[in-house]
């Protein structure tokens, strides 16, 4: 977060976020896998099983931004949460594809929304 300039006073630490995930529309997953990944909590043979994990499979839709289906975690393992029915997977380059969600959020309100 710090390379991408985001403030640290907007920054919540997993315990504050996981409480809210229930009564969230909408998560977007930008890199980070291992993190979002459910295996963590739900098996005990995972390799990341008890590893913290923000619990973004409880919000209403989880947008997951991936270069390729092709690459895997730092663990080197699947992410289930990838296959929710809540789960859809935005393929390409991570800054391009916000760039370009920022400009449809901006026509689809009639305004500039902030970079």
């Amino acid at each position: 977060l710090a390379e991408a300039g985001v403030p640290y006073d907007v920054v919540l630490e997993m315990d504050e976020i996981n409480g809210q995930m229930g009564d969230t529309d909408l998560v977007l997953v930008i890199g980070a896998s291992d993190t979002v990944n459910s295996d963590a909590e739900d098996d005990p043979t995972s390799a990341i099983a008890g590893m913290p994990v923000i619990q973004v499979w409880k919000s209403g839709r989880v947008v997951v931004l991936k270069r390729s289906m092709g690459s895997v975690s730092y663990a080197g393992i699947d992410n289930p949460v990838f296959y929710n029915e809540n789960t859809d997977i935005l393929l390409g380059d991570a800054k391009a594809s916000c760039d370009a969600l920022r400009a449809e959020l901006a026509a689809a309100v009639g305004e500039a929304v902030a970079a």
